[in-house]
């Protein structure tokens, strides 16, 4: 392509050259013509070379600062160029040096149209980016951010204000919603306290123009320690409320306030409002009054409630004495404020140790059914009934008898616990509830073995009186005194208090099954008795089958005789 345009130029350049001759040629031919002398003809011909030369000397001229306009202007775009390369905070763009000084020119300038263009398109960015973020600083009173908005941000830079200000904007949003939420609950309490605004904070806080509202940190933890104070003021007012309430009720009991009075009282009014508070400590200063024009059964009835939390804390009878304006018959304000005082002492430390009192109840309460069960088991109408409860109850006693070692263990953990943490030890009617209930296990079996001493004495009294009235075998009791079956006992050894039993024997069952045998070998053991006297009940009382045997085998061995055996059998029956 380079090679065609420069033969193109050549050939033009000849046709100029071809042009001059054939032009001067016409303009000799034409002076010749006209007859112009050779010195004029000589001078023309210099005055049209002159002219030609000048417009010739005239085109270079122009061509030539043509040429270096175009290289000024290279030169200034390269500058240019390094400027704007640093102003971006780029790396320095490399010059092409191939290429028509034309090309380059255009080039380079090309160049520094689009640099020109970043950096237009920066600083715009980043003027609208300081109008936001003057925006957001100014709502929530924070700095700005650190750039030179008089310098060119770089694209790294602009990210980052980017960011700051998408974080900013977050922390708009979040600390709006807990103004928001906030002035609610503050508007709510402040019409609960019935209280009005009186500071211009507070004036700030409930204007309805939310958006007005600088949401510095400063301001938020203002609103905060508001918010603070007036939920305290509302539980101080709760708290209050709460204790009139308590203590109308409290009136009501002891004056016996009817039940119609009670339900039109401003005690059922809700909320803890001033007004609310108001009525409610006029209502106990009514009570007080009456309460004083009824001291004494007021008092009285301070008593009952004493009473009733000594019961329920398991209180010795020392202890109860031990407050003696209890048994004060001079009714006046003072003793009443004692008897309050105490009341409230009582139930504190009642409250205090609540899941304790109620297992000690707990296990009573088993305690209690267990012995009645046992009672039951030792009534002889339990026979007559024909509907299954005895097996029901010796299921219940046996299932009792773990209840109540699972208990136990319980009660010892936790009691332990209680004494270790309060140093005291722990009190159930002036005694350690440990050493009771070993002290209860301790009565039961002393009075099971009373029990079972006056059933043997029982059954020795009519065995002596069956020996008087007959006259079989007079020398009977001589023989066999010392191996009758049931008169002989081994009594358990006194049981120490860190080996009470967790399951109880279980006597009513074993007199079951001693019944049942006797119903069994009735006919074995009733001969020789007479209809009135209950045969069955007689030689199996307190024996189980082997004594049995051991028991026939030393009639064997008194005597051989049919009259022997049925005598002494007779002899053994109650």
């Amino acid at each position: 392509m380079r090679s065609a345009i420069t033969r193109q130029s050549e050939v033009l350049a000849a046709e100029v050259v071809a042009v001059l001759t054939e032009a001067m040629a016409t303009l000799r031919d034409i002076w010749e013509e006209i007859g112009i002398p050779e010195e004029q003809r000589l001078e023309r011909t210099r005055t049209a070379k002159k002219h030609i030369q000048e417009l010739l000397v005239e085109m270079v001229k122009e061509e030539e600062g043509l040429k270096a306009h175009l290289l000024k202007s290279i030169e200034l775009c390269q500058q240019k160029l390094h400027s704007l390369c640093k102003d971006l905070q780029l790396e320095p763009l490399e010059t092409e040096e191939e290429g028509t000084i034309l090309e380059r020119e255009k080039s380079l300038r090309t160049r520094v149209e689009v640099l020109l263009k970043q950096r237009r398109d920066r600083k715009e960015e980043l003027k609208n980016l300081q109008e936001q973020e003057q925006d957001l600083c100014d709502l929530l009173c924070t700095a700005p951010f650190a750039i030179d908005a008089k310098a060119v941000p770089s694209l790294e830079q602009l990210d980052r204000y980017r960011r700051h200000l998408a974080s900013l904007a977050a922390e708009k949003e979040r600390r709006q919603e807990e103004f928001v939420r906030s002035r609610r609950q503050i508007i709510l309490l402040m019409e609960e306290l019935d209280h009005t605004p009186d500071t211009s904070f507070e004036q700030d806080v409930v204007d309805e123009d939310v958006e007005a509202f600088c949401l510095s940190t400063d301001n938020l933890a203002a609103l905060q320690e508001l918010l603070r104070q007036l939920e305290a003021r509302r539980a101080l007012n709760e708290a209050a409320c709460a204790e009139l309430r308590s203590r109308i009720k409290m009136l009501w009991e002891r004056l016996q306030v009817p039940v119609e009075e009670r339900e039109s009282s401003a005690v059922h009014v809700p909320g803890c409002r001033a007004r609310t508070r108001k009525a409610l400590q006029l209502e106990v200063e009514r009570l007080e009054e009456l309460k004083l024009q009824n001291m004494k059964a007021v008092i009285q009835a301070a008593r009952a409630e004493l009473a009733d939390y000594w019961d329920r804390c398991r209180y010795s009878q020392e202890q109860k004495e031990a407050f003696s304006p209890y048994y004060d018959e001079d009714y006046t304000e003072t003793l009443l404020e004692l008897h309050d005082t105490e009341v409230v002492k009582m139930k504190n430390y009642y409250e205090a140790h609540k899941d304790l009192f109620e297992a000690v109840q707990k296990w009573e309460q088993n305690w209690n059914l267990f012995l009645e069960l046992e009672r039951k088991a030792t009534d002889p109408s339990r026979f007559t009934n024909r509907g299954g409860s005895l097996l029901k109850e010796e299921k219940q006693r046996s299932k009792l008898q773990k209840v109540l070692a699972k208990l136990q263990d319980e009660l010892e953990k936790k009691i332990q616990a209680w004494q270790q943490e309060h140093q005291t030890a722990f009190l159930v009617k002036g005694q350690q509830f440990m050493e009771h209930v070993k002290e209860q296990w301790q009565l039961y079996h002393q009075e099971k073995e009373k029990e079972k001493q006056e059933r043997q004495l029982k059954r020795s009294r009519e065995t002596e009186a069956v020996d008087g009235s007959t006259s079989l075998m007079p020398s009977k009791r001589r023989v066999l005194g010392p191996h009758t079956p049931g008169k002989v006992r081994k009594l358990r050894p006194p049981q120490t208090p860190s080996s009470v039993p967790t399951t109880v024997p279980q006597p009513g069952c074993r007199e079951q099954n001693k019944e049942n045998m006797a119903r069994q070998h009735g006919s074995a053991l009733s001969r020789g008795c007479t209809p009135a006297a209950p045969a069955q009940h007689g030689l199996g009382v307190s024996s189980v089958p082997s004594t049995y045997s051991a028991f026939t085998r030393e009639l064997s061995k008194a005597s051989t005789s049919d009259t022997v055996l049925n005598s002494t059998a007779t002899a053994d029956c109650p």
